[in-house]
Formats: structure tokens, C-alpha cells, sequence
């Protein structure tokens, strides 16, 4: 997988992206749900969204999981899936989606989230068939709209949705390849 710098300041800082692995999942449950609620996007850990970011078994059944890695700690994650898959929202034919890009608060605004898209988007290229890379992000997620517009991805706000029972409206990305 890819290994990139992450910070300038510490030039043996390197960042690992690899599969999960099962000794990760509660860390990646961990910062996956942290993620969100600091980021605020759910109140509480009482909202029924955080049990889905929480199986992380369940994901890694039905979609990829990848980790970043840095100093062998986990602090990033992020799931891969394909169109008709389990755990796709809006992936069409010819697209790899992403979903639940998750950065551990603690190291966040170091490039990581940034390190991994470019990861997503060289696997994609590799991919026969793959000539796009999508996602959702909610309409309030400003500062993840910020970095995948500075990576060239467009809204295709003619494929938003409303989350079911939720007063939640996610946006649509894409990224030609």
C-alpha cells in the first residue's frame, strides 16, 4: 500500500496504509465514533448511527477496511466498497465509493486524511473496469467538502439524498479518474 509523509516537521514520520486486521477494530471503532461526535455530527454516542461505525467486524465483512498507521498505532480508517455491495450508499457501475473516512481527533489537520484519499484514489486507478471514486459527506461537513474539492472531486448534487428517518442530507462526490 502507500506510505507517505505526514509531517514535515518529523522527517522519519511515516504513514502505513494497509487492511485491517481484527487486533484493530476496536480501535478503529474507537476513533471512527470519536471522530463524528467531535466533529459534531452526532450528539451523543446514543444516536443509532454510532452502532454502525462501532461494528467494525460487520464492515469488514462487506467491505474493505483500510488503516493508516503511524509509529504502529492506528489513526485512521476508512471502508471501500463497489456498487451492490452491502455497505454502499451511492456507488454506480465503474465507481469505488468511500465511506466513514475517519481520522483520530488527536492527530487530525496532519495530512492523514488527505494521505489516505490519495491512497483510495491510486487503488482505483489499478482497478479494471473503475473509472471514478465517490462519496457522501453531510451537507455539514465543511472541512472534509474542503480537502476532496482540493483533490479535484465535484458535487453531483443531482444524486443527494436524505438519510431515511433522519433530517440528514448528504452531499454527493465524485472524482473522475
Amino acid at each position: 500500500m502507500e506510505t507517505a509523509r505526514t509531517d514535515s516537521s518529523r522527517p522519519a514520520d511515516t504513514l502505513s496504509i494497509r487492511p485491517v486486521l481484527p487486533s484493530d477494530y476496536d480501535e478503529v471503532a474507537r476513533i471512527t465514533r470519536t471522530a463524528y461526535l467531535e466533529a459534531g455530527y452526532f450528539a451523543d454516542e446514543d444516536h443509532p448511527y454510532m452502532a454502525v461505525l462501532s461494528d467494525v467486524a460487520h464492515r469488514a465483512e462487506h467491505a474493505q477496511i483500510w488503516v493508516a498507521e503511524r509509529d504502529g498505532r492506528v489513526v485512521g480508517s476508512v471502508a471501500l466498497t463497489f456498487e451492490g455491495q452491502r455497505y454502499t450508499d451511492i456507488a454506480i457501475a465503474g465507481e469505488l465509493e468511500f465511506r466513514m473516512l475517519a481520522v483520530d481527533p488527536a492527530v487530525q489537520r496532519g495530512g492523514i486524511g488527505r494521505a489516505m484519499v490519495e491512497a483510495i484514489i491510486a487503488h482505483a486507478r489499478t482497478l479494471p473496469g473503475i473509472n471514478a471514486v465517490s462519496l457522501t459527506s453531510g451537507s455539514n461537513m465543511v472541512r472534509a467538502h474542503r480537502l476532496y474539492e482540493s483533490m479535484g472531486f465535484h458535487r453531483v448534487p443531482e444524486r443527494d439524498w436524505l438519510v431515511p428517518n433522519e433530517d440528514i442530507l448528504l452531499w454527493v462526490f465524485r472524482l473522475e479518474l
